[in-house]
């Protein structure tokens, strides 16, 4: 758990006390995604999320991303959409991780098509 500081100053670990409280005073509950993020709306139409665990912006799915940002679709209401079996399943951001893409971590020697002229 943080401790009481923490949420009050540190916002990058999970809500603060200002977003608490703005949450519960004035928020009106839309819905919540597949990964436990809940999503806001106010009178004035402003919008958050909560998010579940560590706040990362692209923790967001995708049949959230178009209500957060004001996107204009067809089915904005509708949030339950039908995964087809082409798509993959969302991942956060992996920069940074092990799993991260580098050119030469999949590129060894071996595979090379060409020889260097110069030893």
């Amino acid at each position: 758990m943080l401790t009481f500081a923490k949420q009050i100053f540190v916002w990058w670990n999970q809500a603060t006390i200002g977003t608490r409280l703005k949450t519960i005073f004035f928020g009106k509950f839309v819905g919540k995604d597949s990964f436990g993020n809940k999503y806001y709306q106010n009178k004035s139409g402003n919008r958050w999320v909560i998010y579940k665990d560590e706040i990362d912006a692209s923790k967001i799915p995708n049949e959230w991303f178009s209500w957060i940002h004001f996107t204009k679709n067809k089915i904005e209401n509708v949030h339950e959409f039908q995964k087809y079996d082409w798509q993959k399943p969302h991942q956060p951001n992996q920069t940074g991780t092990d799993n991260s893409y580098h050119p030469n971590k999949y590129n060894e020697k071996k595979n090379k098509k060409y020889k260097s002229w110069k030893k």
